[in-house]
């Protein structure tokens, strides 16, 4: 009998019952740590864009996009919080003063900075 396309590219079957069935397995993956973005982007993905998600799926490289597109968020964001905090006078002479005004001012740059995150990184 004439092997297949999927034997002589070097594909192997397994026997079912009476069913030849293909044995596909997907490429290994280095396991790299996802953040908080990284997974907010992975969400995205399988919501709104899953082409994409099962193109870098099946190609073995979502870990590393994801912890690339995480380390670029996070990197973003302490950036906007430093330029922020400058902007604002946001100073360690506050936080001595009046902790209530330098926790509340911080937790607003916080959320603006983690907003433009989103806005150009985890949902562009």
């Amino acid at each position: 009998m004439e092997k297949t396309f999927f034997e002589k590219i070097g594909g192997k079957f397994e026997r079912q019952g009476d069913y030849l069935v293909p044995c596909l397995a997907l490429p290994p993956e280095k396991e790299q740590t996802i953040g908080l973005f990284g997974r907010q982007h992975l969400d995205y993905l399988k919501q709104h864009c899953k082409v994409t998600y099962i193109n870098l799926l099946t190609s073995g490289s979502l870990n590393a996009y994801l912890a690339d597109i995480d380390r670029q968020a996070q990197e973003r964001f302490y950036r906007l919080i430093e330029g922020m905090k400058q902007t604002q006078g946001i100073t360690e002479r506050l936080k001595e003063e009046n902790a209530l005004e330098w926790t509340k001012r911080m937790n607003n740059v916080r959320a603006c900075a983690r907003e433009i995150v989103n806005e150009e990184i985890i949902y562009a």
